[in-house]
């Protein structure tokens, strides 16, 4: 039955040209974070710090462009079943309404997850072009990378299950708003509080940083995205059950 439903899922999404948003997720963080990363005077096309503005301008990009664009995602896929009965069709057909956002999410876990690592493989290819002469930092590269992506899809779960008990998209699309507005925050507050909402989890993926003005390395906080990852699947997987005893 999860298989049948998920095909589903892809159809719609096909309908509703989810991949333009996709799209647009990818082009926005490009834009935002190339821009931001080779404007500054430490992209020399040479050292290290090259690379470090990359990863830097990775980061930021998806803190700036991530926290709205899934909020978009995730309400225009479940608003489909506000506005034509699909949840009721959907439990006629044996796939409860709680199954049901946890197939969407899956589905649009393989649209965020393929829009997260091109971006970050354009990125590297930029750096590649450039001819940046110092090695590829392959290891924070990919950690960022990782990170960035659980925090995507954990930002993806909630707006799931928000758009599911809230009809009105622009309830969804304020809490988007308001989540850029923490993340970009997030990144000029200690650690600890910046790890007190998920958003604030971008500023913790980071891979380079500035410290009193100098552009340094720095390895992402896997323990702490890790531990958000894990709290927010435990209460994805909470929710939808809920979602399923009270149609029951």
């Amino acid at each position: 039955m999860t298989g049948r439903a998920l095909i589903a899922e892809f159809a719609k999404m096909r309908h509703l040209q989810m991949w333009l948003l996709a799209a647009a997720l990818a082009v926005v963080v490009a834009g935002a974070g190339l821009g931001a990363g080779t404007a500054t005077p430490d992209f020399d096309g040479v050292s290290d710090s090259s690379w470090d503005t990359l990863l830097l301008g990775l980061g930021s990009g998806f803190t700036l462009a991530a926290p709205l664009l899934i909020a978009l995602i995730a309400s225009r896929l479940v608003d489909a079943e506000h506005r034509g009965g699909g949840w009721l069709m959907s439990a006629t057909a044996g796939v409860a309404p709680g199954q049901l956002c946890r197939v969407k999410l899956l589905a649009l876990g393989f649209l965020v997850a393929g829009a997260t690592v091109l971006t970050s493989a354009a990125f590297t290819a930029v750096g590649f072009a450039v001819g940046i002469e110092a090695a590829w930092p392959a290891g924070r590269w990919i950690g960022l990378t990782l990170c960035v992506l659980a925090v995507n899809l954990v930002l993806l779960a909630l707006h799931v299950v928000l758009a599911a008990r809230v009809e009105n998209q622009l309830v969804g699309m304020g809490v988007g708003l308001l989540g850029t507005v923490l993340a970009l925050f997030s990144s000029a507050v200690p650690a600890p509080i910046a790890a007190l909402t998920p958003w604030g989890h971008y500023s913790l993926a980071a891979a380079s940083e500035y410290v009193d003005g100098q552009l340094v390395a720095r390895s992402p906080e896997y323990a702490a995205v890790a531990g958000l990852l894990g709290v927010a699947a435990g209460l994805c997987a909470l929710l939808t059950r809920s979602f399923d005893r009270q149609e029951a």
